[in-house]
């Protein structure tokens, strides 16, 4: 039977490793920040059995960096803490247009129409597979029927359709949007807000 002083080392923490599983928190959390806006938005997304078996190793690497060796109770509410806090930090800073082109990449066309922008697929480290993949899911059974195809700054895929105009503002934040044909786009607006009224 273990003592309780013993139990109590177990489940404790000193300050000294308290403030290497804090500095080790904020050094993963950066570090994946980083990696994310280098290899692009598809690391944020599981589309394969393999990307589940990185995510997997990704978290077991970044728990055993942060929690140190022998991890206890109070280094992992401590590391949960950190990691909290710092997305909260993180997360309002991401609000501010400033800060946003730091943390996140823009959406970027992968189609306009029915022509495939090889180079953004490749960029994009996505498969053909995927991309008809997101088409079938939206419902697309040609490519006759795309105006769009975007990938958006959290790594999904998202379908524009032909037949409905597409209202310029929402493709404000897109980089590239002035590639797509005028056709497949609504008449300059100005900066009317979306939930304008409309004329009756």
């Amino acid at each position: 039977m273990p003592s309780w002083e013993g139990l109590g080392a177990e489940l404790g923490i000193t300050s000294a490793h308290a403030i290497v599983v804090v500095l080790s928190a904020v050094g993963i959390y950066v570090a994946f920040l980083v990696f994310v806006r280098i290899f692009g938005q598809r690391v944020l997304t599981a589309m394969s059995t393999f990307d589940v078996v990185i995510t997997v190793m990704l978290g077991a690497v970044a728990g055993r960096v942060i929690l140190g060796h022998p991890p206890t109770l109070m280094s992992g509410v401590l590391g949960l803490g950190t990691l909290f806090l710092l997305e909260v930090v993180f997360g309002h800073l991401g609000t501010r247009a400033r800060w946003q082109r730091v943390f996140n990449s823009p959406a970027r066309l992968l189609m306009i129409g029915d022509r495939v922008d090889e180079h953004a697929l490749r960029r994009a480290h996505i498969t053909h597979s995927e991309l008809n993949g997101a088409l079938r899911r939206a419902g697309v059974r040609s490519y006759r029927e795309v105006a769009c195809v975007l990938h958006e700054p959290g790594g999904g895929i998202s379908v524009l359709h032909r037949g409905v105009p597409i209202d310029r503002r929402i493709l404000a934040d897109v980089a590239g949007a002035d590639r797509i044909p005028e056709e497949f786009l609504t008449e300059d607006i100005g900066d009317a807000p979306l939930d304008a009224p409309h004329d009756r």
